[in-house]
């Protein structure tokens, strides 16, 4: 069976989100460094720092942080999730307006997400999904070849 959970309807895969994978860790160690040092005790009475120990908590939660976008995740604006939900595909490349303008400006700030989609309709989604298990495993990470923000028309 097709596990969707950490596949967006774009084709992108949650668990090489930087987000999910590089963010949690880093912020946990720093959250450790701060509190070796005291800081959740001597520094509570500095402006704005509650509120920073309590986001940096919640950067250090690996899956709460963004629970994906099948679960009401990432860009409440994404005008990708609203298409592939009327369309009723459950990913992009699924459809067979596949790429469509959405995806093609996406793809502009994620270089892989086209060969993905590619490779997702070649191989099939459980193979994929594998391969980018290996890619998170290695390290992998979006942010890795990740270019400019980039914008993608509403409609």
């Amino acid at each position: 069976m097709e596990d969707l959970s950490q596949v967006t309807y774009c084709g992108l895969y949650c668990g090489l989100c930087s987000q999910r994978c590089r963010i949690p860790p880093q912020a946990s160690a720093l959250q450790g460094s701060m509190a070796k040092e005291g800081y959740e005790y001597w520094a509570k009475d500095i402006p704005g720092f509650q509120e920073f120990w309590e986001f940096l908590q919640s950067l250090s939660e690996q899956n709460t942080a963004c629970p994906g976008c099948r679960d009401g995740g990432g860009p409440p604006f994404c005008g990708i999730r609203k298409c592939a939900l009327v369309r009723g595909v459950r990913l992009c490349p699924e459809c067979s307006a596949y790429p469509c303008r959405h995806v093609k400006a996406l793809g502009e700030g994620y270089p892989m997400l086209l060969a993905d989609g590619e490779r997702i309709r070649r191989i099939g989604l459980d193979k994929w999904v594998h391969e980018q298990q290996e890619r998170a495993r290695n390290g992998f990470c979006y942010a890795d070849v990740r270019c400019e923000p980039c914008e993608i028309p509403d409609e």
